[in-house]
């Protein structure tokens, strides 16, 4: 007898992506009307994202009101609104493994986008814009940076980049720097003596990301100051490519592996040489944590890099568990409006963000768990801006409301996304930069 959803702690299966039957048309249609059939019997996602409106309209509008009425052509509609939060499969379904139904709602879509790349029904303006560390290498050049920064406020100028890269002209556009956060620290030494505890060592080294090194190097730079002020010896990882979730996105997992096998090494030497591992993008956690793993479940150097893998405010609990994080704060916050974020959340380690502001004297934290839309991609393209935008207005209702002194969120492409429909002028901060700001280091 079926059970109405599981008591069971959850848990991941491993995409079997080298597997035949993985990229076999008829088995992927298959298995997405098994789960969309599920989906609309039970349709507690609704106001997730545009996946599960666009499933429900097309079973709704069909002949029989039932999956089965549904053509198996429209379900790339589904498909091309799942941006792979992740949130229906960790807060919403309850027949996730290990329930007899197994739904991987993400690494369903996952699938299917991974076919219709193979099949060469990607665009070519969709490739080049997950190419992260490329175009940031080209747009940060000196001069071109200028033009780059420049262009992307003209209106002339944002409508030819609409019709050429399918980037809404109305979309909010990262800025990018000649001074990358691996410039600007290039000489950042890990020396002096290092201090365990809990599970950390003491020593990191940082994966500075593409949107960390050629969009927001000063989050690096603050990021860097924090650990420093908490006697955590720093070093910058050197060489390092995307972390390929924005090929994942894609559904590109020969480029996702490609990634995989040029950051290893370098990752491996660092967690050999005793350091842990922070990023301070939660996407970029989240592939190292996550969505590598699964998808090499039997490479044991990638799984000792999982282990070694924090997110920022997850390690600065962990020292300040063991008496070590200082709080010797010289200037309160206020109330701050917190967006969180969505691959933060999926890491299963809690409001720890919410937790290290909240040690800062007279500050109040306003938690908002909502998606905010963005996802890289998804919130600038044209095709997807506007449905981006009616995610991200519940978040910026509740930000408005809240009259914050600071609006943050550690995803820093949602907090500029969320920024730019508030339309108050105001920027989002990047929760590490109000520590450094509280500290007055």
């Amino acid at each position: 007898m079926s059970r109405e959803g599981s008591l069971e702690a959850p848990t991941r299966h491993p995409l079997d992506w080298k597997s035949e039957d993985f990229w076999n048309t008829d088995s992927l249609n298959h298995e997405l009307e098994r789960v969309f059939d599920l989906c609309h019997g039970c349709r507690r996602c609704v106001s997730l994202c545009q996946s599960f409106p666009v499933l429900f309209d097309l079973v709704d509008n069909s002949p029989t009101m039932e999956v089965d009425g549904v053509d198996k052509a429209d379900y790339m509609k589904v498909v091309d609104q799942c941006y792979l939060c992740d949130l229906c499969y960790q807060t919403k379904c309850p027949y996730i493994p290990p329930h007899e139904w197994n739904i991987d709602f993400p690494h369903l879509m996952l699938r299917a986008k991974a076919i219709k790349h193979k099949n060469g029904e990607t665009s070519a303006s969709a490739k080049l814009i997950s190419n992260t560390r490329t175009v940031g290498k080209l747009a940060s050049i000196p001069v071109v940076v200028e033009a780059v920064n420049w262009g992307n406020k003209q209106p002339i100028v944002r409508s030819v980049i609409e019709k050429t890269l399918d980037v809404h002209r109305d979309a909010q556009l990262p800025e990018y720097h000649s001074k990358t956060a691996t410039k600007l620290l290039r000489h950042l030494q890990a020396d002096g003596p290092a201090v365990a505890a809990g599970p950390t060592t003491g020593k990191v080294a940082i994966f500075v990301t593409c949107y960390g090194d050629y969009n927001h190097p000063k989050m690096v730079e603050d990021l860097v100051a924090v650990l420093q002020h908490n006697g955590v010896q720093v070093k910058i990882l050197k060489k390092e490519s995307c972390c390929g979730m924005p090929k994942l996105e894609l559904g590109d997992l020969d480029t996702v592996e490609k990634y995989k096998d040029a950051n290893l090494p370098i990752l491996i030497e660092a967690v050999n040489e005793g350091f842990d591992l922070i990023a301070p993008i939660p996407s970029c956690v989240l592939m190292f944590k996550q969505e590598l793993p699964l998808m090499f479940p039997g490479d044991e150097k990638l799984q000792a890099v999982k282990r070694a893998f924090f997110d920022p405010f997850e390690y600065l609990m962990h020292r300040h568990a063991a008496g070590l994080f200082k709080t010797d704060f010289k200037s309160e916050l206020g109330k701050i409006a917190w967006q969180v974020a969505c691959h933060q959340r999926v890491q299963n380690i809690g409001p720890k963000t919410r937790d290290v502001l909240n040690l800062v004297p007279n500050t109040e934290v306003i938690t908002i768990e909502r998606c905010s839309g963005h996802d890289g991609t998804y919130g600038v393209k044209k095709d997807t801006y506007a449905f981006a935008r009616k995610i991200a207005k519940p978040v910026e209702t509740r930000v408005k409301q809240a009259d914050p002194q600071h609006f943050t969120s550690d995803c820093v492409m949602a907090g500029a996304h969320i920024a730019h429909g508030l339309g108050d002028g105001k920027e989002a901060e990047h929760p590490i930069s109000l520590i450094r700001k509280a500290y007055g280091i």
